[in-house]
């Protein structure tokens, strides 16, 4: 079934409609987005990407012939404005949400918890990945700390051994984030655990705030350790800075950047300076050749025409990520009988084994607990002012044991 979608902007809500057959039923989501502040610089891309998604689809039949009403609010990145709001969607009646990051998220963790309300965000972060802790929330992606873990494996199973002098020391390592930042900070514990796994020596970590655009005296510390490679743990101001003075500097050493630095963005305005950076991302780049991609393009083009491609980022193939897997939960829980907040965790997304969202996303897997998405994770490279896929982790299945019994929710 096809549809002629209508946008309609009340203030600071954006709400899609379909104009389809009479009486129709339909199924309310709200999503919260930012459009106007902190972080509108991704975003927009994110809430662009949500508002497609679901054009694609209720055209593709919607939920099982229920076409898909979303409530979308720019929320500012205010926490008042999110709780306000989120208690709108409940007088609505919507079924999920589709949440943004980190003020969204945490403000409601327990509040869904108790509402038995889904709550799909692209805030990565592991500890939201133990449902007894944060029985309704989720993320069609890899945690935060299963990429960095990964991203240093990959560094040592691929880059390690080119070195001159591999097998006569210790690979060195430093870590660079702001230590003022509990969020930024959280993948720490995970990757240093992984260093100490595979023996690395381990210099000082670096301090740097989020808005630092010097990073010169980090730097000529990290000269001082003279590390094979760097983690940076900041958002893309900081990180960047870093990798224009690493460049300037002369410091050899290769890079790891968490996800939410490694974007198109970093390209733009690193340059040459990011060239060999290494990161992990949950699903494809915008325009990679991978299934679904083209759909994703043209429901861009035809929808928001005005933003050209190049301004398009992997923030939209997150937002399509986390649209797809909610459908498919939707899909299940409907059939089971009831589209309940309890019903859709219990009987939609739980009973994900190996679901193939497609976008290059590692088939997804939760139940009632163990919400991590995958242990499966996608490592890229820059090579040429591009992303190179460039290997996937088999975390889970290199350490069954540790992957089951210690690497949960941390």
């Amino acid at each position: 079934m096809n549809s002629n979608l209508i946008i309609v902007f009340l203030a600071t809500l954006i709400i899609i409609t379909v104009s389809g057959a009479a009486g129709a039923e339909t199924i309310r989501i709200g999503a919260f987005n930012d459009l106007s502040a902190a972080t509108a610089d991704v975003g927009k891309d994110y809430a662009m990407g949500i508002a497609e998604a679901i054009r694609y689809v209720n055209d593709e039949g919607g939920v099982n012939g229920k076409q898909i009403k979303l409530y979308q609010y720019d929320y500012g990145y205010r926490i008042p404005e999110v709780h306000a709001k989120y208690k709108h969607f409940k007088r609505l009646g919507v079924a999920a949400v589709l949440g943004w990051h980190i003020v969204d998220t945490k403000a409601l963790s327990a509040i869904v918890a108790t509402d038995k309300m889904p709550y799909l965000t692209a805030f990565y972060s592991a500890d939201l990945t133990n449902p007894k802790k944060s029985p309704f929330n989720l993320f069609a992606a890899t945690d935060d700390s299963s990429n960095a873990r990964a991203a240093l494996t990959a560094w040592f199973d691929e880059k390690w051994p080119q070195k001159e002098d591999y097998g006569t020391r210790k690979p060195r390592v430093q870590f660079a984030y702001m230590f003022a930042s509990a969020n930024l900070r959280a993948p720490l514990k995970a990757i240093k655990d992984q260093a100490e796994l595979f023996g690395f020596s381990v210099g000082p970590d670096q301090d740097l705030s989020i808005f630092a655009t010097d990073a010169r005296s980090q730097v000529q510390a990290m000269k001082s350790f003279k590390p094979d490679f760097v983690w940076h743990g900041n958002t893309s101001l900081s990180v960047i800075a870093t990798l224009r003075e690493v460049f300037v500097s002369g410091l050899e050493a290769d890079h790891i950047v968490n996800s939410w630095a490694f974007d198109e963005n970093l390209i733009k305005l690193a340059g040459k300076a990011a060239e060999g950076v290494m990161g992990a991302s949950g699903c494809a780049f915008y325009g990679e050749d991978v299934p679904l991609m083209d759909t994703i393009m043209m429901y861009a083009t035809k929808y928001n025409p005005g933003v050209p491609a190049e301004k398009r980022s992997v923030r939209t193939t997150q937002a399509w990520a986390n649209v797809l897997a909610l459908r498919e939960a939707l899909k299940r829980a409907d059939a089971a009988g009831e589209l309940s907040g309890e019903n859709i965790m219990k009987k939609g997304f739980e009973t994900f084994d190996g679901v193939d969202i497609g976008l290059r996303a590692s088939p997804l897997t939760y139940n009632s607990t163990d919400h991590r998405a995958s242990g499966e994770v996608n490592i890229y490279q820059i090579k040429n002012q591009k992303f190179v896929f460039m290997t996937k982790i088999d975390l889970k299945g290199r350490w069954p044991v540790k992957w089951a019994k210690e690497w949960f929710g941390w």
